[in-house]
């Protein structure tokens, strides 16, 4: 028996693939890339994006005929899933669908899933708590050296433009013993990079005043884990401790993901953020200072209800005074059930796309200009393997997360290895062993 799994959405939702994908291949599936020739097709999906929505029914349309001829089961999970509005439109038309289940349920994904193929009747297994936090799921993972573990669910900040809160529930943090005994079995498997993954990091609570930067600390002390990640913290939350931690443990990315969202203080107090635009400034400037070689990345979103050419402005001033290195930008998308749905000043979509235009071509002019830096620099690099478009190259990711490809065996591959970088072409670099 075949399954295929698509994922939509973060790196939280790829983590929860890999455990659904390690409950069926325990139950006897094997994994397939050809969804024509799946048993199974799973879809998890993500509500972050408007048009997540129309990508999941356009495809559940063409699967339809497949479950006609070939008695494909169907099961469909994650975020979307946890929406009202949405459940009532699986119910009202796509009633062939065999399994819903909500972010909260994977731990009876197997049990679903027998009930669906044995008694064949379908299954709907979501519910409308937080739920809990379910250990010692199976786990298939999709890399071999590199790693993402969840160390907290859910998010208690109910930013106006987010749904997550309503579908992934309040914030429940894992036990540190569990977390540190996960990533000590990934370093006995070879994994030598680990991305520790949460709504909001920063907030993570293990008891006992355990707070996030003895996490990280901790997770320093493992021995053959080379590289630690993690996302998303919130700037309201980024406490001195946590600064210290990371200017005190090489093994700590110098590259921070903080996300911005906007550089108007005006339009944070609407999105519920809670910090202001000099807040953060200050809180770089305390970071740059205290952080040696420290690089930052962000998310920005264009076109929140209210945002006048003045407020897009001060966005624009953030990005010129931090010198972003990487932008992950979107244009506002309304959910239905957040806050600012209701809001009744929303931005037409030729201004939100205008604005989208000016941020992107600010980031790009800036681009070749801060890979410069790392020529002739030596950067220390996970070997990811063979490059998808040229199977004689190497490649891999600088602590800032920056693509490298250059020349080299084999042999190499889930190796720490020092490059000297060579040359910058905009989206990659070039260097030598």
């Amino acid at each position: 028996m075949k399954y295929h799994i698509t994922t939509m959405g973060c790196q939280l939702n790829e983590n929860d693939s890999e455990k659904i994908s390690g409950i069926v291949e325990n139950m006897g599936y094997e994994k397939t890339e050809k969804i024509e020739e799946a048993d199974l097709v799973i879809y998890n999906t993500c509500c972050v994006r408007e048009n997540a929505e129309e990508r999941l029914f356009g495809k559940l349309g063409e699967l339809k005929k497949q479950k006609e001829e070939q008695g494909t089961i169907i099961a469909i999970g994650g975020c979307m899933m946890q929406e009202p509005h949405i459940l009532e439109k699986m119910k009202q038309s796509y009633n062939y669908i065999d399994i819903v289940f909500g972010t909260h349920t994977l731990h009876k994904f197997e049990e679903d899933l027998k009930k669906a193929t044995e008694k064949k009747i379908k299954i709907r297994d979501v519910i409308d708590i937080d739920g809990e936090v379910i250990e010692d799921l199976p786990i298939k993972r999709n890399d071999k050296y590199k790693a993402s573990v969840t160390i907290m669910y859910g998010c208690n900040n109910f930013c106006s433009y987010c749904i997550v809160p309503y579908v992934r529930g309040r914030e429940r943090s894992r036990k540190p013993e569990k977390i540190l005994e996960e990533i000590k079995n990934l370093s006995k498997e070879g994994y030598k990079e680990v991305t520790l993954l949460g709504q909001n990091v920063n907030s993570y609570n293990g008891g006992n005043e355990y707070k996030f930067s003895n996490l990280l600390n901790d997770v320093c002390k493992i021995d053959g884990i080379e590289k630690i990640r993690f996302i998303s913290p919130h700037p309201k939350d980024f406490t001195d401790d946590v600064i210290e931690s990371i200017a005190n443990n090489e093994k700590i990315s110098r590259i921070i993901h903080l996300p911005l969202q906007s550089g108007s203080t005006k339009v944070l107090k609407e999105m519920n953020r809670k910090y202001t635009k000099q807040q953060y400034l200050d809180l770089v400037d305390k970071m740059k200072e205290k952080i040696p070689n420290v690089l930052f990345s962000t998310d920005i979103i264009v076109g929140f209800p209210g945002e006048t050419e003045e407020d897009f402005e001060d966005t624009l001033d953030v990005v010129r005074k931090v010198n972003f290195e990487q932008i992950f930008m979107f244009i506002y998308s309304r959910r239905k059930g957040t806050v600012a749905d209701k809001k009744e000043n929303q931005i037409p979509e030729e201004i939100k796309h205008e604005r989208f235009e000016k941020l992107k071509e600010l980031y790009d002019s800036r681009v070749s200009l801060n890979n410069q830096k790392y020529i002739g620099t030596t950067q220390r690099i996970l070997v990811d393997g063979y490059s998808k478009n040229d199977k004689t190259i190497l490649t891999g990711r600088t602590d800032s997360n920056k693509v490298v490809n250059f020349y080299g065996t084999e042999n190499l591959i889930g190796k720490m290895i020092d490059i000297k970088i060579t040359e910058e072409h905009k989206w990659y670099l070039k260097g030598e062993i």
